[in-house]
């Protein structure tokens, strides 16, 4: 029988960078902006700014590569473990195991007899490949993968990082303070916009969602520059 195809556009492929992506470049944002915020509402010297910028961007780009390495890598360890015990309950028990994916594809709406079918035809063509899809929900697309986290997380964070250290350190000092608000504001809002529009979700909701924090965490930030702050210059 010859089935017809049309063309479809689905984005879970993109899920594990994508997700690195957007938490690193939005946690270099936020953090290096809040640090120069708080740096600068406690009346730092410029020096002292952007030395305090420099050093939040370079150790955080590490921690963000480390942390996401770690984390993704435990999911990874998780993931092979499920996939052995899989294996090995598939040589020990495969009637359990068949009735077990039999059970599944009923509470997904199939009739019994038709998920039984179902069941042997998936258990002859790829038994543990149906298990880790159906049961476990593992698939290839969606493996973990440390490494790629690591990288993209940290390249991006640096990038993020890299917009209010640049801003405050070619803008004038008086004015600092306000262009950096204003640029992680801007560079959140596109941020928010551009991960959406990758994703597939909407992207005033995207762009909202990811700025509001951002604010939130300036204004936390300059408080506290505002309330332990003291003259350096």
């Amino acid at each position: 029988m010859k089935m017809s195809r049309h063309p479809e556009l689905h984005r879970n492929n993109r899920i594990g960078w994508l997700r690195a992506a957007v938490l690193g470049a939005n946690d270099g944002i936020v953090s290096v902006a809040g640090l120069l915020v708080g740096m600068t509402s406690a009346h730092a010297d410029q020096q002292t700014v952007l030395l305090a910028g420099v050093a939040g961007l370079s150790a955080g780009a590490m921690s963000m590569a480390a942390g996401e390495y770690v984390s993704v890598s435990s999911q990874a360890d998780t993931e092979r473990a499920d996939r052995l015990r899989e294996e090995q309950e598939l040589v020990e028990f495969p009637k359990e195991e068949l009735d077990e994916l039999t059970r599944i594809y009923v509470a997904r709406g199939l009739a019994p007899e038709l998920a039984r079918q179902c069941a042997v035809a998936l258990t002859g063509h790829d038994a543990l490949g149906a298990h880790l899809r159906d049961e476990l929900g593992i698939t290839d697309e969606l493996t973990a993968q440390p490494l790629q986290a690591a990288v993209v997380s940290a390249f991006a964070f640096g990038v993020g990082a890299l917009i209010p250290v640049l801003v405050a350190a070619f803008t004038p000092v008086g004015w600092s303070l306000i262009a950096i608000v204003f640029s992680t504001i801007a560079s959140l809002v596109f941020l928010g916009g551009l991960s959406a529009s990758v994703g597939g979700a909407p992207i005033l909701t995207g762009s909202f969602r990811v700025a509001f924090w951002g604010v939130v965490a300036m204004a936390v930030t300059y408080a506290i520059g505002l309330l332990f702050g003291i003259s350096v210059a």
